[in-house]
């Protein structure tokens, strides 16, 4: 049989935890209630305990967590929000959604999240457009400097929502993502550090008022059912995704450190490799998400994987200021030439918690192979 090792691997996150993930599945099946029931609000108080923080709200996907955390934030038609354009396009969707508009900066090169001084630029020169909020991408399982981007931040009357998508469980200065803005956004999509089992989102918050914003917002404005105070959307998590995510919480710890033991592996090794590895900001604990390394022969290396049956992608091959939906669209951004340098030479090992121990040594057999030849 032809060795396949593939990028990420849900269905072993699955099979990894099948026997609490079934119940719980069976437990709310039984019970005939599948919209915002114990489940939920057992999972958003779970989660919210998780991070240290006192108010979680249940949403249908990480972009709805996004957009509606902007809305209760006041962004709409004719506002500008700060991020960066080397992320998921999902970052720039949500500001799109909110009739906002995106203003892109550039990023520090070893975290790959927005450089703080960046941010000050952008802001110096954007007195006609001025910003309303800004969101940093904790990108790839490592943290923004949120010590500096918040200090900026207040300085200007920012928002600040935190994009969590990549950083279950990651902190900066011993403090968890999510925790440091006006509001945090996370989803669970199955590949997740935490991940569904489809899609599913959260906003976190130390604001009551905004927590009672989105919760209004998620499901269409009701203060009492059928009457809609605000208008509002149909975003909610179900009961047996949230049922399947307090599985799961219960192992988010043990997971990272898993992804973290597979990264300190793939580093040893590949040390001398010539390759660019992670590197990771000593205030910052890295959960993983991903393993990126750099290169100019980028195609080259991930041809010779997949041709030894192992996969790679590139997260993400394509900025989003350069992509045909937002080239013409997003106002006053300068250029971004460590983000575009970057999405010329990143590529995504394989990594997920239960990646065999055996075909991390195939994967950097197989690159250090390449690097000689």
């Amino acid at each position: 049989m032809p060795l396949s090792i593939p990028q990420s691997n849900p269905k072993a996150g699955y099979l990894a935890h099948k026997k609490a993930i079934d119940e719980a599945i069976s437990r709310v099946l039984e019970s005939g209630w599948y919209i915002l029931g114990r489940e939920v609000a057992s999972f958003e108080t779970e989660f919210a305990a998780y991070l240290g923080t006192s108010h979680a709200l249940g949403v249908a996907s990480g972009t709805d967590a996004l957009q509606l955390s902007l809305r209760a934030c006041g962004v709409g038609p004719g506002d500008f929000v700060i991020t960066v354009s080397h992320t998921a396009t999902a970052t720039a969707a949500a500001i799109d959604l909110c009739g906002a508009t995106p203003l892109f900066v550039d990023i520090d090169p070893d975290s790959f999240t927005m450089d703080p001084n960046a941010l000050e630029d952008a802001l110096r020169r954007s007195k006609r457009k001025k910003p309303k909020a800004v969101i940093p991408v904790h990108l790839f399982g490592h943290p923004a400097d949120m010590s500096a981007i918040l200090e900026i931040a207040n300085r200007h009357n920012l928002r600040v929502v935190e994009d969590c998508a990549q950083s279950h469980g990651a902190t900066f200065r011993r403090k968890k993502t999510g925790t440091w803005g006006h509001m945090g956004a996370f989803s669970f999509y199955p590949t997740k550090n935490l991940g569904a089992l489809g899609d599913g989102g959260l906003v976190v918050t130390g604001d009551p008022e905004l927590a009672d914003k989105v919760r209004l917002l998620r499901e269409y404005g009701w203060e009492e059912r059928y009457v809609s105070k605000i208008p509002g959307v149909n975003s909610r998590l179900d009961e047996i995704q949230a049922a399947i995510l307090r599985a799961k919480l219960t192992h988010l710890d043990q997971d990272n450190d898993s992804r973290r033991q597979i990264a300190g592996a793939y580093s040893s090794l590949l040390a001398a490799s010539g390759l660019i590895l992670p590197d990771v900001t000593p205030e910052a604990t890295h959960v993983y998400h991903q393993y990126v390394i750099r290169t100019e022969n980028r195609e080259s290396l991930r041809t010779h994987l997949r041709g030894r049956g192992i996969g790679t992608l590139i997260h993400y091959p394509v900025p989003v200021h350069q992509q045909p939906a937002y080239a013409n669209r997003s106002e006053g951004n300068t250029p971004l030439p460590r983000t575009e340098e970057a999405a010329r030479q990143i590529l995504s090992l394989p990594m997920y918690p239960e990646l065999p121990a055996d075909q991390i040594q195939t994967i950097v057999r197989e690159i250090v192979t390449w690097c000689r030849t």
